[in-house]
């Protein structure tokens, strides 16, 4: 039995199942590996020995993306997942944080680096003829090293409550380990067609889709989700399975609802931050299970949705997991409800997510130790995330840390968009914070007070928040509230906690919308 993502990779090399489906063709597991052990060779003769094996990629779900991932496996270098989001200096300093020598990317994304300084990092567009010719002189692979279980696959970006992006780990083992206990789960077989629509640098993707994958010999379908376009790929290619991050099974549940919507091929969803609501709703709707989990790119906390879970709850954790006072250090009393399930003592039952074995499978932040000592206090790992746990271990989550929005899937910060936002002439001051929004998880939503005698117009603030290159598409906000004051603490500090609890609201002022899915305001 493999033993790790190289060896299981090995065991499809002469495989002529279907690896990949996209519109312009498919690939077998024989071709589709053939082309990534010719490629991952071609890597290895432009890599410095001398340094770190870590090679980056700038690109989106598509072969290009499925090739790279089985080269770094087979080959035994790291694969360096840059979130294509990021933009400018953001963009340039995750590359240089995860040490990458090369940047995989295609003619897609390969404007995102005009004018980005990245170094001496060589960057190679796949796509061009160049490259192909490199591929063709580089000869069979000869592996950099035969890989060891805790090696690292993977450095996935993560954002913390810093704000600043951390390179998670990701070994081996803990990829193998996940993908094949889903295959177990689901009773995954080669017959079955996995779609691979969450973005292939995050961590949901990697361990719960492509290892599913690679695990059984199914073939991937590798996409940009759609929400109008889900239904129609299900059956164009007859997916078996999904995963899912974040609140896609919300996006194509507002899509209108036909008769025929149950007469798919879709068998399994599976994944973790939907609402109880959207499970049931989705199960019932186009007639597949769905199973909700929790964990976060470290894995380092584990918690099980198991049957019997409670509305609300995300379930019961594994060994090590509590929930602990930040400041006592000590673990958190259980919750106590009202005779309607009201939560009576929040004050005490509310606490921080930690696992107290210690990091569990976490592996740490690569270059980072400033990161990695917050995260590892006392012993034991800090997730960031709020939560509490009933007289049964059923453990609810409470929201985040007043900094840190889970938007759409994604962690954000609001450090980095206040510090973007202030570059606005105009702007005095300016907090930038979470609201709830039941469908996509956060929200993002700023309060700003002007200068004296200063005025700005929506088509204004549009216009600048387009010209910040190193601002996310998701980190624009959604809600702006225009203030003559904030509430503040007698230090001077924005009493965030306050404006998070008025919601969307303009306060004294004015406040203005982003359309849901573009980025006008009024």
């Amino acid at each position: 039995m493999a033993e790790n993502v190289q060896q299981m990779l090995r065991d499809r090399l002469e495989d002529d199942g279907t690896a990949i489906a996209t519109p312009e063709r498919t690939w077998t597991w024989r071709e589709h590996l053939a082309e990534a052990s010719a490629e991952a060779a071609a890597v290895l003769a432009v890599l410095d020995r001398e340094h770190a094996p870590h090679v980056g990629t700038l690109l989106g779900n598509s072969p290009a993306m499925l090739r790279a991932m089985a080269g770094a496996g087979l080959a035994g270098y790291v694969l360096c997942g840059i979130n294509t989001t990021r933009r400018g200096e953001g963009l340039a300093a995750d590359v240089r944080r995860a040490e990458c020598q090369v940047l995989l990317t295609d003619a897609e994304h390969l404007p995102l680096l005009e004018g980005v300084d990245l170094g001496g990092v060589r960057v190679v567009d796949v796509d061009s003829d160049a490259w192909a010719q490199e591929v063709s002189a580089a000869g069979a692979l000869a592996p950099l090293r035969e890989v060891e279980a805790m090696d690292t696959f993977m450095m996935i970006f993560t954002s913390g409550t810093s704000g600043d992006p951390k390179a998670v780990q990701v070994a081996h083992l803990m990829v193998l380990f996940s993908g094949l206990n889903l295959v177990d789960r689901f009773s995954m077989t080669s017959d079955d067609v996995c779609y691979l629509s969450m973005p292939l640098f995050h961590s949901n993707a990697v361990v719960a889709g492509w290892a599913v994958a690679v695990g059984c010999g199914a073939t991937m379908v590798p996409t940009r989700f759609s929400a109008s376009r889900f239904l129609e790929d299900v059956r164009r290619y007859g997916v078996t399975y999904m995963n899912y991050v974040g609140k896609p099974l919300a996006y194509v549940l507002a899509t209108p609802e036909r008769d025929d919507d149950a007469d798919n091929t879709l068998r399994v969803a599976f994944g973790n931050e939907a609402s109880d609501r959207d499970i049931a709703e989705f199960a019932r709707r186009f007639d597949c299970e769905v199973t909700d989990g929790f964990g976060s790119t470290e894995l380092a906390i584990i918690i099980l949705r198991e049957p019997g879970t409670p509305p609300g709850s995300i379930g019961k954790g594994m060994d090590g997991v509590a929930i602990y006072d930040a400041e006592t250090v000590t673990e958190c009393p259980v919750a106590r409800f009202d005779e309607h399930g009201a939560l009576l003592n929040a004050d005490e039952a509310v606490g921080e997510l930690v696992n107290t074995t210690g990091g569990g499978y976490f592996q740490g932040y690569y270059n980072d130790p400033d990161a990695n000592a917050d995260r590892m206090r006392y012993g034991m790992y800090w997730s960031g995330d709020l939560a509490y746990k009933d007289a049964d271990g059923w453990i609810y989550l409470a929201g985040r840390t007043a900094d840190w929005m889970r938007v759409d899937g994604e962690n954000l910060a609001a450090g980095p968009i206040e510090r973007i936002l202030q570059r606005l002439p105009a702007l005095n001051r300016v907090a930038v914070y979470a609201v709830r929004d039941d469908r996509v998880g956060d929200q993002v939503m700023a309060a700003m007070v002007l200068n004296e005698g200063e005025k700005v117009s929506q088509a204004e603030f549009e216009a600048f928040l387009r010209e910040q290159p190193d601002l996310s598409p998701k980190a624009w906000p959604r809600y702006v509230r225009i203030n003559h004051d904030l509430p503040a603490t007698a230090t001077n500090k924005v009493l965030k906690r306050e404006l998070m609890a008025q919601g969307v609201s303009a306060g004294d002022g004015e406040l203005w919308t982003r359309e849901e899915r573009g980025t006008a305001y009024a």
